[in-house]
C-alpha cells in the first residue's frame, strides 16, 4: 500500500517527519512524502485528494466529514502562537481601521480564524503565502500582517514591531495551549491505516530526538530560514510533548478551537468522531 503523507517545509515538520521521510525507521506501508505551504495543505485537505496531510486546526471546517485527526505529530503548545506585526513607525491604533490591509497566510489558516475570533483589526484580509507577510508589511504594501512559523523569530530583522500576540491572547482567553496544526487523515482509509500512521510518526519522532544531527542537512535543504539558531528556536518552540501525544489538554483545545472555528463559518459541527481511536 502507498500513501501520500502531506507537511510543510518548516523546521518542525521537516524534524519530526525526518526519519519517515528518509526511511529511517520500519513502515508498514509505503509513504511519499508531498511538501508544501500549509495553506496548500489545507486545500488539498479541502478537496479529499490527499491521503494524510498536515493542515491548520481550523480548516478542518471544511474537512471533518472526510478526515480524522491522529494524536501525534501536530503543532500544539503555549507561546507558539501567530503575532500581529506593523512597521516601527506605525501606530496600530491605524491599523485596527477598515480601510487598511492585513496580511494573512491563507484564509483556512488557524491564524486567520484568531484574527477574527479577537477581531481588533477590521481592514481588508489580503492572503499571500507566510514568507510574503513580512516583506509586504515592510514595503508598506499592507498596513499590518498576522506573521507565522519562524516569523515570531525574525520579524525585527525586516524593521517591524510585534503589537498583537493571537496565541497569547488564546491562552489567555481558554487557559489552554494553542492548536495551530495537526496530521489528518481520510476516514475511508480505516481506523487501522490511521493507527499505523500515528505509530511510524511516533516512531519517527522519537529517532530524531535519538540522532538529532542526522536530521540537520535534511531541515535546510528545506528551510526558509537558514540560521542555526532560528531553527532551533523554531523546533524547540513547536515541537514539544504534544508533538508525541496530545493528551487530554491537547484534545479538549483542539475540540473547543474546532467548535469555534465552525461557528465563524455560520456551520453545524458534523457529529463525528474527532480523533483516531485507540
Amino acid at each position: 500500500m502507498q500513501l501520500e503523507l502531506g507537511i510543510s517545509p518548516c523546521p518542525n515538520d521537516t524534524w519530526i517527519f525526518f526519519a519517515l521521510a528518509n526511511k529511517k525507521i520500519a513502515m508498514p506501508f509505503d509513504i511519499s512524502m508531498y511538501m508544501a505551504d500549509v495553506e496548500d495543505l489545507n486545500l488539498r485537505a479541502r478537496k479529499g485528494d490527499i491521503a494524510a496531510t498536515k493542515l491548520s486546526v481550523a480548516a478542518m471546517t471544511d474537512c471533518l466529514d472526510n478526515y480524522i485527526l491522529l494524536r501525534t505529530g501536530g503543532a500544539l503548545g503555549r507561546g507558539c502562537g501567530p503575532i500581529v506585526v506593523t512597521k516601527q513607525d506605525t501606530c496600530f491604533q491605524s491599523a485596527r481601521e477598515a480601510d487598511k490591509k492585513v496580511a494573512i497566510p491563507g484564509k483556512l489558516t488557524t491564524a486567520n480564524m484568531l484574527l477574527s475570533l479577537n477581531n481588533s483589526l477590521k481592514g481588508e484580509r489580503v492572503e499571500m503565502l507566510f514568507d510574503e507577510v513580512m516583506p509586504a508589511v515592510q514595503s508598506g504594501a499592507v498596513d499590518a500582517g498576522v506573521v507565522i512559523h519562524e516569523g515570531r523569530f525574525t520579524y525585527e530583522n525586516f524593521g517591524l514591531k510585534k503589537v498583537l500576540d493571537l496565541g497569547q491572547w488564546w491562552e489567555n482567553t481558554t487557559n489552554l495551549p494553542l492548536p495551530l496544526g495537526a496530521i489528518a487523515i481520510r476516514r475511508d482509509l480505516g481506523m487501522e491505516t490511521a493507527r499505523q500512521l500515528e505509530k511510524a510518526i511516533r516512531a519517527s519522532l522519537a529517532y530524531v530526538r535519538e540522532h538529532p544531527d542526522e536530521a540537520t542537512a535534511y531541515i535546510k535543504e528545506h528551510a526558509q530560514e537558514m540560521d542555526d539558531k532560528v531553527i532551533k528556536e523554531h523546533i524547540a518552540t513547536f515541537v514539544n510533548d504534544f508533538s508525541m501525544e496530545l493528551g487530554a489538554d491537547g484534545e479538549y483545545a483542539i475540540q473547543l478551537l474546532l467548535e469555534k472555528a465552525f461557528e465563524i463559518a455560520g456551520k453545524p459541527m458534523p457529529d463525528l468522531p474527532i480523533f483516531v481511536t485507540e
